[in-house]
């Protein structure tokens, strides 16, 4: 019956019983799937985490500008990871970057939200990412 349309015979399902075919088109049922496929990528939305280092010890003006930049972000739809890092004996007072980043969250409460509970401290380093409101 392909043969006398001048068509293909193209197996749809072939896990169904009996397998499923058609009679078309193959290289049309070929384009349809692709466009198929790119409309689905279209609507994917990607998701990138940026990344805004601190000191423990930092200055009043670097913090405003580092957290207006922290907005931004999270108003765009991206996450951010908050990074605080330590030097020499600032490691032995984890606290002073613990309150930073307690502040942080209490000024961007009404944006985002921090994904843990507590932040990660890993070496010389204590993070936290913070995740869009809905």
């Amino acid at each position: 019956m392909a043969r006398e349309k001048d068509l293909d015979l193209v197996e749809i399902s072939p896990t169904a019983n009996p397998p499923v075919c058609k009679i078309m088109d193959y290289g049309k049922y070929e384009f349809q799937q692709k466009k198929k496929q790119s409309e689905a990528k279209k609507k994917q939305k990607v998701i990138v985490v940026k990344e805004v280092q601190f000191r423990p010890r930092i200055d009043e003006h670097d913090y405003d500008f580092k957290k207006n930049n922290i907005v931004r972000f999270l108003q765009h739809g991206d996450k951010v990871k908050v990074s605080i890092r330590f030097r020499g004996r600032e490691m032995s007072h984890m606290e002073l970057g613990r309150a930073v980043l307690d502040r942080l969250l209490a000024d961007i409460k009404d944006i985002g939200a921090g994904e843990n509970s507590h932040p990660d401290v890993q070496g010389n380093r204590m993070t936290l990412v913070i995740a869009p409101n809905k």
